[in-house]
């Protein structure tokens, strides 16, 4: 599991505890030969936070579909792969972007609805760091990120 995913599942499980909402999130143990849809599954009886996250984090300002998603054995884009995944299951998605900063510059960590993935990738070629911050922003912390809002 990738530092971000983690960071991730952390966020979440805290934003739950320092709320008093009933959710949990975690992350599916990966198997070569299983399909893993997405990075984070969160499970709560309150149908707002039944959701799927996508986590990806990169260098540089714009997040592509052709480079930083994959295609599957079958050349299903994972931006497919994973929007029939949420309609099966009735989840709520979203991708989840850290953009490093490198030497001396802090990172950036952002939640976008999924339907906007959606909509970004039928029209460009990617989404910028600029469209990320109009999404949920995650504050950095010493112990990682935090959530506000979701």
């Amino acid at each position: 599991m990738s530092d971000f995913e983690r960071d991730i599942v952390h966020c979440l499980n805290s934003f739950f505890d320092d709320s008093g909402v009933g959710g949990f999130a975690y992350r599916l143990k990966q198997a070569r030969f299983n399909t893993q849809y997405v990075d984070v599954i969160v499970d709560s009886l309150d149908p707002r936070y039944y959701l799927a996250i996508e986590c990806k984090s990169l260098k540089g300002n714009k997040i592509y579909f052709t480079q930083h998603f994959h295609k599957d054995k079958n050349g299903t884009h994972q931006v497919d792969s994973i929007s029939e995944f949420l309609t099966r299951t009735g989840r709520r998605g979203y991708l989840a972007v850290e953009f490093r900063g490198g030497s001396g510059k802090p990172n950036e960590a952002y939640l976008l609805p999924w339907h906007t993935i959606t909509t970004e990738y039928a029209a460009c070629p990617g989404i910028t760091r600029e469209q990320f911050r109009e999404g949920i922003a995650l504050t950095r912390s010493k112990s990682g990120y935090t959530l506000e809002q979701l």
